[in-house]
């Protein structure tokens, strides 16, 4: 059987319920590594008709799925992980109150920002899945990279010239024209770095 993805992008609002449920996160956190009912039960010390509720919940969300199936003497033991070693709930299960990039009117804003990143995940996660169908690889590109800036006069500076270069690099590529072509959806965003996650968390205690 295949890796479980390193990431799932939860677009149902019964699975976000399901995720952020405390007793089914904390079963999903013990099967990122594959384990019988029984064995589970034993990890989480849990009552076994109880466990097997929530394990059921969980497969019906397509949150845990088969790994292999053992025969002990009458019995069958089925042995199950999560599908995912990670997940995040797309702000789209919120619907109609889901965030928008083109309602949102200062593109210079930590909003916009967000609802871009928001679109992306959205976007990305229902083509991952339509690849995955077809069997095929999602051709996507991925730059990460840090810069201190020493002034605000030199951060502006930066965002002109990143944004020239992109503006040539598009005019460049770009083939409106060409038959075969697939449009590509490019954004390019930059914060603050954060604190480290334990600091945060002391903060907001």
């Amino acid at each position: 059987m295949t890796e479980p993805a390193p990431v799932d992008l939860i677009e149902r609002r019964t699975a976000a319920s399901a995720i952020l449920h405390p007793v089914r996160g904390r079963i999903l956190a013990e099967l990122r590594q594959p384990d019988s009912a029984a064995g589970l039960a034993r990890r989480v010390d849990m009552p076994r008709q109880k466990l097997n509720y929530h394990l059921r919940q969980l497969e019906k969300e397509g949150l845990v799925e088969l790994v292999e199936e053992r025969r002990k003497g009458n019995c069958t033991e089925r042995v199950v992980r999560a599908s995912a070693r990670s997940y995040l709930i797309s702000p789209s299960t919120l619907g109609p109150l889901a965030t928008d990039p083109d309602e949102v009117r200062d593109k210079f804003s930590a909003g916009y920002l967000v609802a871009l990143a928001a679109r992306a995940m959205r976007d990305i996660a229902r083509l991952s899945r339509g690849a995955a169908k077809a069997g095929k690889r999602l051709p996507t590109l991925s730059l990460q990279a840090e810069v201190r800036f020493a002034s605000a006069e030199a951060q502006n500076s930066f965002a002109e010239e990143l944004s020239t270069q992109i503006a040539r690099l598009t005019a460049k590529y770009h083939d409106e024209s060409a038959p075969e072509g697939r449009p590509f959806r490019l954004f390019v965003g930059s914060y603050p770095k954060p604190k480290d996650d334990e600091a945060i968390d002391r903060e907001e205690a």
